[in-house]
């Protein structure tokens, strides 16, 4: 069988064997060699059917193998210290001047460019760059924010 030779299970080439039946039979067009045409058709949805089988392959895993995939939220604890290391950069963002604030984050949350954040503040790029420094390095300077890991 020509399924069976591209997908190496018989179960699964009966099941393309009556997908290409039941293509055939919606045809209503006049074949001159219809027996090769069969065989084509069969072929093709036995190599359509290895790709897709290979690509959920790769995107997909077993079911078993997912009760070990490690969730992004960590621990409470590491939880608990990603939010107060959160609460103390609003902090020591807030004592920033508001045009420097706002183009920390414009830059760093937003991913704006500076050439944009120019020109929604009304200032040069290279002004921008100095307020994200400013605030980058006050950020950087903080004892409390480098015991990160």
């Amino acid at each position: 069988m020509a399924a069976q030779k591209v997908i190496e299970n018989r179960a699964l080439a009966e099941e393309i064997a009556q997908e290409a039946y039941l293509k055939l039979s919606e045809l209503k067009l006049e074949v001159k060699h219809p027996l090769a045409y069969c065989y084509q058709i069969v072929r093709n949805l036995a190599i359509d059917r290895k790709r897709r089988h290979r690509m959920e392959c790769l995107l997909f895993v077993a079911e078993e193998q997912g009760h070990d995939v490690a969730t992004g939220a960590g621990t409470p604890e590491q939880i608990a210290i990603a939010r107060q290391q959160l609460t103390l950069v609003m902090q020591l963002l807030d004592r920033l001047p508001e045009r420097v604030r706002q183009a920390y984050v414009l830059h760093r949350l937003d991913g704006l460019t500076q050439r944009d954040i120019g020109k929604l503040l009304g200032v040069s790029a290279a002004l921008v760059n100095f307020m994200i420094s400013e605030a980058a390095k006050l950020l950087q300077n903080h004892r409390a924010l480098r015991v990160i890991d």
